[in-house]
């Protein structure tokens, strides 16, 4: 057994010995050659912004939709070059208009109560907003309207800015950020300007082929355009997507498409007052 016993006590000496240096002299070589190769594995990035942003996406789902305006305002002022900024502005984007385009209270809302005479073209110039953004914030099929009725009014002032090399139309209300589009398609003729500055010409609605107007029964199931002012080729387009998979309208020649419910969606926010910046 002595004899064991001295085997054991080898074992432990030598084996200690050899770990020790491995770990001392030829593992600190192999790291050494491997950082001289560029095989050296960095570290992982902590993600600190993570737990900030899911917890904007929290309130969220709780329907808390001024408390998570605000959280991601400040994320977005916190984290301008973060991992989840394009994230959080799609999620604010969306929190915006379904603030805006709802009867959610919010402080940027008036209370307007329909007296006689009134039609919504009327009410939409004297307080500068348009009748398609009255009709969507008070959930109304149609423009008609009854002496007495409460609408919430608000009357943003709306820019937009297109960025063609992020694909990107962007909504900025009072000059920030409001809600960002993004654009499906590109169909523009070649060696476009730097930079165009121009505005919204109309927005247009078609069913069947033809033209219909705001008051038409057939407004609602129609598919949106906006065309600009002066800056040729850029019709912006519906293009199907999930909520509106057939499209009766064809496509124009040129133009950039955008998902037919974010078209749908901005035509009601935008008027021919609206200014158009258009960079790369």
């Amino acid at each position: 057994m002595k004899w064991l016993f001295v085997l054991l006590l080898a074992l432990i000496i030598f084996g200690g010995a050899a770990w020790f240096g491995y770990n001392t002299f030829v593992k600190e070589e192999i790291e050494v050659q491997k950082e001289q190769r560029g095989e050296v594995t960095p570290p992982p990035v902590v993600d600190v912004s993570l737990p900030e942003f899911e917890a904007a996406v929290k309130l969220r789902q709780d329907g808390k939709l001024a408390e998570t305006r605000d959280a991601l305002l400040a994320f977005i002022q916190k984290y301008p070059a973060g991992k989840h900024l394009d994230e959080a502005r799609d999620l604010l984007g969306e929190v915006n208009s379904q603030i805006l385009l709802s009867r959610y209270p919010s402080p940027e809302k008036i209370e307007y109560i329909v007296k006689s005479g009134d039609v919504l073209a009327k009410i939409a110039r004297k307080l500068k907003t348009t009748p398609e953004m009255i009709m969507r914030m008070n959930n109304m099929s149609g423009t008609m309207l009854r002496i007495g009725d409460r609408l919430l009014i608000s009357n943003p002032d709306f820019s937009m800015v297109i960025h063609r090399k992020s694909n990107l139309v962007v909504l900025l209300n009072r000059g920030g950020f409001f809600k960002q589009y993004h654009i499906r398609e590109a169909k523009l003729t070649p060696k476009q300007p730097p930079k165009i500055t121009t505005k919204i010409a109309e927005t247009m609605a078609w069913k069947g082929g033809q033209r219909v107007g705001l008051g038409s029964k057939d407004y609602l199931a129609s598919t949106k355009w906006i065309r600009l002012a002066g800056a040729a080729g850029y019709t912006l387009y519906s293009v199907p997507d999930s909520t509106h998979p057939n499209l009766e309208q064809p496509a124009p020649p040129t133009g950039l498409g955008l998902a037919a419910t974010d078209l749908e969606e901005l035509s009601t926010l935008v008027n021919n007052r609206t200014p158009v910046t258009i960079i790369d």
